[in-house]
């Protein structure tokens, strides 16, 4: 029998979530960014960021997620092997800052607002395990602790080409919500969107699966 549920990041699992987002970055991202760019990542520098992100998060409100998938043996095999357990995504979170604003915002008025936003910063599921629903797990998990934490808007950047990401948002109750921005990748410009939705209970855009 096979489970799937989410938890939250362990020091353990850092080896995992480094591997992950490096093997679906290159995967998923191969026709966006720039070979070389992908062929470069420099995968010191990323386990350092999650040990950081994991151990020592700027607040309670930050906050890393990982979906597990477990397989049982039947009891009925003979030679059955104990339950196995893989981390196969993960979600990152935390209260919105500048880093979620397009560049033509005003981030002096708008602080007020982000008070009450939080912002995905990574949620990826490596594509051998995809279509099993850890994606939903992990977005439905953290809206859940979005909404105990007090925040009512949610924000997340995708890809403008990103067809995947986009597609899953916009099931979920996500729509872009018309900001957008590139990121100068040596010297190559990769546009992005931003996509919202509302945590409140009584939206009119809930959540799917929250």
């Amino acid at each position: 029998m096979t489970l799937g549920f989410v938890r939250p990041a362990r020091l353990d699992d850092i080896v995992e979530i480094t591997r992950i987002q490096l093997t679906t970055w290159r995967v998923a991202y191969r026709r966006l960014l720039p070979e070389h760019i992908l062929d470069r990542l420099d995968e010191d520098w990323i386990t350092r960021r999650w040990r950081e992100a994991i151990a020592e998060p700027p607040s309670p409100a930050h906050r890393v997620l990982v979906a597990v998938e477990q397989v049982d043996s039947p009891a009925s095999e003979p030679d059955a092997k104990p339950e196995s357990a893989y981390v196969v995504g993960f979600a990152a979170s935390g209260p919105a800052d500048d880093t979620a604003l397009a560049p033509d915002e005003d981030h002096t008025a708008l602080d007020k607002a982000l008070e009450a936003t939080v912002a995905i910063t990574d949620l990826l599921v490596e594509p051998r395990w995809g279509r099993r629903g850890h994606g939903s797990r992990l977005l439905a998990a953290s809206v859940d602790l979005w909404r105990t934490d007090g925040f009512t808007t949610a924000l997340a950047w995708t890809f403008a080409d990103d067809r995947v990401t986009r597609r899953f948002l916009q099931s979920a109750g996500w729509a872009p919500d018309g900001a957008s921005r590139s990121l100068d990748v040596d010297d190559l410009l990769i546009p992005q969107i931003r996509w919202h939705v509302s945590l409140e209970e009584d939206s009119e855009d809930p959540v799917i699966g929250a």
